[in-house]
């Protein structure tokens, strides 16, 4: 009950701070147009978030790799055609999953309102619901709505800005000032990894092979990379899975930055977390989980506005795979 409060507090600070973000962005954008989107999209996400207790964690990643290519447009959508690859056949994005969830919802909403309702905006929705279903349903960020959904999806883009597993401190940092997010927002969207698994293929060469020598990165907690080498069966293992927080990978919480401080942070761009003393003081901060709740319920809200079309940019799909 005392989280349940907590995250309505948290909504209602964030509501407050995060007014100018988003431009032309704003609550209940759909209040006159169709104004049953919102109730529709959480049904549907309770539904299939009982039937799939993974899908949070893989509408978080869904959502972050929309917005970092194009913003936040569902540009990640959209499948290949005759002419053009999409962001979707891009290696980062081939393990991406949850795409029939949206095109469910979407069937829903269209039934309900045709041509209103963006697939941007679902997605965001859908991904905020997602995450809120643990809090009793409970919103745990806002979200604006407003998106417009863009009609360009090209393999190479997501390739070029999506950052890889493999990032230092440094290239983590431009990869998100390119987006106009700070080194705190870094840190705290980092926090997602609390919940969803990571392919061995993303972190086996930090047990086998860290500097092409044959050797185990040395930042990495022994015990711990003892244990992932029961799990990986080495670098061609690309199949294999492992939990992101050996704590539990469906619980969303700050267990991250308790297992990070502990230098069992699985991807070298968790580990770098620590490189710096600026962001290895914001990951102290974010071990206190309410702390943690408001901060991730801010930046998410930051996240959600990179780059938007809104007014009369891009289109609203019929379709989230193809444009119009």
């Amino acid at each position: 009950m005392k989280t349940t409060s907590f995250l309505v507090a948290c909504v209602l600070v964030s509501c407050f701070l995060g007014a100018c973000h988003g431009g032309d962005l704003r609550k209940n954008f759909y209040r006159k147009s169709c104004p049953q989107a919102e109730a529709i999209v959480k049904t549907k996400i309770q539904q299939h978030v009982a039937a799939r207790p993974e899908l949070p964690a893989k509408l978080l990643r869904m959502h972050f790799h929309d917005c970092f290519v194009r913003g936040c447009d569902g540009s990640v959508l959209l499948d290949s055609t005759a002419t053009n690859t999409a962001e979707k056949e891009a290696i980062p994005n081939l393990s991406l999953a949850g795409f029939d969830v949206i095109d469910d919802i979407k069937s829903a909403v269209e039934a309900k309102c045709s041509g209103v309702v963006s697939c941007a905006d679902i997605l965001a929705l859908a991904t905020r619901d997602a995450v809120s279903v643990q809090f009793n349903n409970v919103p745990m960020w806002e979200v604006l709505t407003g998106r417009r959904d863009g009609r360009v999806s090209i393999d190479t883009e997501a390739l070029n800005e999506l950052p890889p597993p493999f990032f230092n401190f440094t290239e983590l940092k431009q990869s998100f000032e390119s987006k106009k997010l700070t080194v705190h927002d870094l840190v705290v969207l980092s926090g997602a990894h609390t919940i969803g698994v990571g392919h061995c293929s993303f972190f086996s060469d930090r047990l086998f092979n860290f500097t092409g020598k044959g050797d185990q990165d040395p930042s990495l907690n022994p015990t711990y990379a003892k244990f992932l080498k029961t799990k990986c069966q080495g670098l061609s293992d690309t199949t294999t899975t492992v939990e992101m927080d050996p704590n539990g990978s469906r619980k969303f919480d700050s267990d991250y930055y308790s297992i990070l401080v502990q230098n069992k942070g699985l991807f070298q761009s968790d580990a770098a977390l620590l490189t710096t003393k600026i962001s290895r003081n914001i990951v102290n901060e974010l071990l206190n989980q309410n702390k943690f709740f408001t901060e991730f319920a801010q930046s998410m809200k930051r996240m959600g506005a990179i780059e938007v079309l809104t007014g009369s940019a891009g289109e609203i799909r019929r379709k989230c795979s193809a444009v119009n």
